[in-house]
């Protein structure tokens, strides 16, 4: 198989530390060892780790999503309330159609945990056949909230023509309607 057999999905880490190798980057390998432990079928990382603003997560998003043709992309990071906080307005700027569903159940599964997660700004939308969903920055946190979005996003993959990725049902039970 070459690439072009496995689905793209997209990993952002944006953080403007990470990216000046400050610290190591371990929410963006958190999102790679969920999709590893749920993905069934056969997909490829595509990794970006950037520093925060607009211009630079934007512009990475739609690099993913056109250039790299990602079915999926995740951005980890700068989704907070400091002024540095802008991968919510980065992407809404690349998307052309916003997916607030996605940030809603995420803030409310959080608010479980933790009081703070009304702080989080998370969004998604789509950007022509990609999905681009926004996740927190601290590992535990990405797991937990991938738990409670990730049944939805197979489905919504393929309404909008992405490619199929199917999930292992006794680790996330992805949900399509009876055809």
């Amino acid at each position: 198989m070459d690439d072009y057999d496995f689905a793209a999905i997209g990993i952002v880490t944006v953080s403007d530390r990470a990216s000046a190798g400050t610290y190591s980057d371990i929410s963006g390998p958190a999102i790679e060892e969920f999709l590893h432990d749920v993905v069934t079928t056969p997909w490829r990382a595509v990794r970006r780790l950037i520093p925060d603003g607009i211009d630079s997560v934007r512009d990475a998003l739609i690099d993913l999503a056109d250039r790299d043709k990602c079915a999926l992309i995740f951005t980890t990071g700068g989704t907070g309330p400091a002024p540095r906080d802008l991968t919510p307005e980065a992407t809404v700027a690349a998307c052309t159609r916003m997916m607030p569903g996605f940030g809603e159940l995420m803030r409310a599964e959080s608010l479980k945990q933790v009081p703070t997660a009304i702080l989080s700004r998370q969004t998604a939308g789509i950007r022509g056949a990609s999905l681009i969903v926004n996740l927190p920055g601290r590992p535990s946190s990405i797991r937990f909230t991938l738990q409670a979005v990730f049944p939805a996003i197979p489905y919504c993959l393929d309404l909008i023509g992405a490619a199929r990725i199917e999930t292992d049902p006794a680790r996330c039970k992805s949900f399509r309607p009876a055809s």
